[in-house]
């Protein structure tokens, strides 16, 4: 089983909220740890290990009816909290509270259901959740996309989206031009919880669907996760239509395994005549021109550490790299990096 000591008080998603059903219990698996995830028909979601303390089976191929999840092998049922209520073969036993599966801690924002991996997290503890303040802003619409599955650590996608030195080789005609790749100086600003990168400007040939051309656009990052960021997006006012033109995207990345990730968008957008799928779709061929990029990078797993098998070169465009990686060595995050 993957160490994920230093991640357990720290939310991370594992679905989508609306692809859990009431009565309805999903495996998944986050950090190489198996879950399963069940929806009771009154109550919160729970997360239990994927396994019966008694005699080591998947609870993923019992039962959930709704309110408990019973092992497939003896029957063996469990509530909520992970407790043992139940022992067919000895009716008349009340099981002890060891008597129990490992649970965790469960809470639903921004539409997707989240994990901490420690069982004693409370769902109200906003420090370790990634922050989004575009949700509260109601004259935006949000929305999700993904998922999408990368053969890559979850590091590197977040390092990627903080990099826009790559728009006009990699998204060329929509999120950037060869003739227009010269970066100007930005700043990184300490924050309580990670850090901002600010005065990210590029000349973009379509910032969004509504862009009728090409524009500079005001881009600031805000890392307060490990494996989360989000983009705020500032066009310039006079190529706008729009009055106080903003939009937020937030990337949430799911470590499955040190170098598998799965990845989810929340947009907050002005756009609200496009369709659920149009503003998707668009979503898709950006991060689907990044997919093959990532999936190529060796080593898979960010090198952060003075004996990484590989000693990569930077330049002064790479500031928001180079944060990162000091955050992610501050924070003594071991997953996903070497």
């Amino acid at each position: 089983m993957a160490d994920t000591s230093l991640l357990s008080d720290i939310w991370y998603f594992a679905l989508p909220a609306a692809a859990l059903k009431p009565g309805q219990m999903q495996a998944k698996t986050l950090f190489g740890r198996k879950l399963v995830l069940c929806r009771p028909h009154s109550g919160p979601v729970f997360a239990l290990d994927d396994l019966c303390p008694h005699r080591a089976m998947p609870l993923r191929h019992g039962h959930f009816d709704g309110a408990e999840v019973e092992c497939c092998y003896h029957g063996w049922r469990f509530d909520g909290s992970g407790r043992c209520v139940a022992v067919p073969a000895v009716p008349d036993f009340v099981p002890p509270p060891g008597h129990r599966a490992w649970s965790h801690s469960v809470r639903i924002a921004f539409g997707l259901v989240w994990v901490a991996l420690d069982a004693d997290v409370p769902p109200d503890a906003p420090d370790r959740m990634p922050g989004f303040a575009a949700e509260a802003d109601a004259r935006l619409r949000k929305l999700n996309c993904g998922p999408y599955d990368v053969a890559t650590s979850a590091p590197r996608i977040v390092e990627n989206f903080l990099d826009m030195s790559h728009f006009g080789f990699v998204h060329e005609g929509v999120l950037g031009e060869r003739a227009f790749t010269a970066m100007a100086a930005h700043g990184i600003e300490r924050t309580e919880r990670g850090f901002r990168a600010v005065g990210c400007r590029a000349w973009q040939p379509q910032a969004s669907l509504q862009a009728s051309g090409g524009t500079m656009v005001d881009y600031t990052y805000e890392v307060d996760a490990p494996y989360a960021c989000v983009l705020t997006k500032l066009p310039d006012p006079a190529d706008v239509a729009v009055a106080d033109f903003h939009e937020s995207i937030a990337l949430f990345v799911c470590p499955l395994a040190p170098e598998r990730s799965r990845v989810w968008f929340r947009l907050a957008v002005n756009d609200v005549a496009s369709s659920d799928a149009t503003l998707r779709a668009f979503q898709d061929m950006i991060f689907l021109q990044d997919q093959p990029v990532l999936e190529s990078q060796r080593p898979r797993a960010l090198p952060i550490s003075t004996g990484a098998p590989v000693t990569e070169l930077h330049s002064a465009a790479d500031r928001s790299s180079a944060a990162y990686r000091r955050y992610l060595i501050e924070r003594g995050i071991t997953f996903g990096v070497c």
